[in-house]
């Protein structure tokens, strides 16, 4: 099982009113119709999240990590102008999904889970460039495999010309014109054989930003965890994570700081992380005609720890720091 939707039964919808969110509640229907001229449309006021539930070896399902959602999303609703989504209304649109689907949440030992993807868009008539007076959260989810093909494999990625944000844009937003900014360089990638683009600085086109959907990391020849630090960056859940089991599991030295790509050659691994990349080994970057591999090649050791300590962390088979699990309560 890959990336590619399976339909489940359930998802939640909420709407504004009068600037007001109202309670919102479980529908079957899996189309929404809104005016045509909704600023979702027009002006891309859309913000969106992911996240997973993960079923543990004793039959309990936990969400990873879902108060770092709530406050991202949050943070992106501030930067689109639209009103915050309080926190009880957040909570009962994922666990309420959750709970409906519950059968389709994949089993433990299966590597997958359940994928749920909360989303805001600005809807109603609209024709002024403004934000909008309405607005709907919704969240659907699906149950998933890994992103990549093949699992725990390097692969091979490319630099880009592109820009999947400005300095001073919505680069640090889970804004929905980023992704839309990504698709052509990344057919570009693809069609060249390669598993996906580097994103640079899109100041200088120096330094390493993103990989793709994912952030990047790396690993220096003397054991240092490095990820880049940068203005246009997405605060990623999961790199918050592998930073913290860096420092505090493998008694690694870990630094956010500027990763210039001319001088990639310190670092003897690297990798893509996010929700749905998990840990992605990257083999090699290719920048202006030149490859440079990390390693030999394959798999990292440090990434490989890595790796298992953050799915043994999902599945409940490795002792997760204190709050990072939130089980989903049946009753």
């Amino acid at each position: 099982m890959g990336y590619a939707l399976k339909e489940t039964k359930y998802r939640f919808r909420a709407w504004t009113k009068d600037g007001a969110w109202d309670g919102g509640s479980l529908t079957e229907d899996k189309n929404i119709t809104i005016h045509e001229g909704s600023n979702v449309f027009h002006y891309g006021q859309a913000i969106f999240e992911g996240l997973k539930a993960y079923k543990h070896q004793n039959g309990k399902v936990y969400l990873f990590r879902p108060d770092l959602n709530f406050e991202r999303i949050n943070g992106g609703m501030e930067r689109i102008v639209a009103p915050r989504i309080p926190e009880k209304l957040f909570f009962e649109a994922i666990t309420s999904v959750a709970k409906a689907n519950i059968d389709d949440i994949p089993e433990y030992g299966t590597g997958q889970s359940l994928y749920m993807r909360p989303f805001v868009i600005g809807q109603g008539m609209n024709l002024g460039v403004k934000p909008s007076d309405e607005y709907l959260l919704s969240v659907f989810c699906a149950p998933v495999g890994v992103y990549f093909k093949g699992g725990l494999q390097a692969l091979d990625f490319i630099t880009t010309q592109y820009d999947r944000a400005a300095g001073n844009g919505m680069g640090k937003v889970k804004f929905a014109g980023n992704y839309g900014a990504s698709l052509y360089p990344r057919k570009q990638a693809k069609d060249a054989g390669y598993a996906g683009v580097i994103y640079l600085d899109p100041q200088t086109h120096s330094k390493i930003d993103e990989v793709g959907a994912a952030n990047f990391f790396a690993v220096t020849h003397d054991n240092v965890l490095v990820t880049p630090k940068s203005p246009t960056i997405l605060e990623s859940i999961t790199r918050r994570s592998i930073l913290y089991l860096a420092e505090h599991y493998l008694g690694m030295k870990v630094e956010e700081r500027e990763c210039f790509v001319d001088n990639i050659s310190e670092f003897k691994e690297a990798g893509a992380c996010g929700t749905a990349a998990i840990i992605t080994p990257i083999k090699s970057i290719t920048h202006q005609g030149n490859v440079h591999q990390f390693g030999d090649g394959n798999v990292g050791p440090t990434i490989k720890k890595l790796y298992d300590l953050l799915v043994g962390i999902y599945y409940g088979d490795v002792e997760a720091p204190e709050g990072w699990l939130h089980e989903l309560k049946l009753d």
